[in-house]
């Protein structure tokens, strides 16, 4: 994993073709600009933790489901509710 340190406005390039710029820092919370491709899917990473949960078949019975596993990571504004998959 690379480390680095950036200021407000300043950019990280990637391969070229997608840019993260640092918009905002406050405390602890740093927001993010991601410029890519329409073809490069961007997710944040709890969300990214579920789908793969529901899509990768698990050999091991779960112990708890993955809502209520990672609650404490997701904001408050995002709908967090079970769903069945088929």
């Amino acid at each position: 994993m690379l480390v680095l340190s950036r200021k407000v406005g300043q950019r990280l390039v990637i391969d070229d073709n997608i840019t993260i710029v640092i918009n905002r820092i406050a405390g602890n919370r740093v927001q993010i600009g991601i410029e890519a491709p329409d073809h490069v899917h961007i997710m944040r990473g709890e969300l990214d933790k579920i789908r793969r949960q529901f899509s990768e078949p698990d050999q091991t019975p779960p112990q708890k489901p993955a809502s209520i596993a990672i609650v404490g990571e997701f904001d408050s504004s995002v709908d967090i509710t079970s769903r069945s998959m088929h």
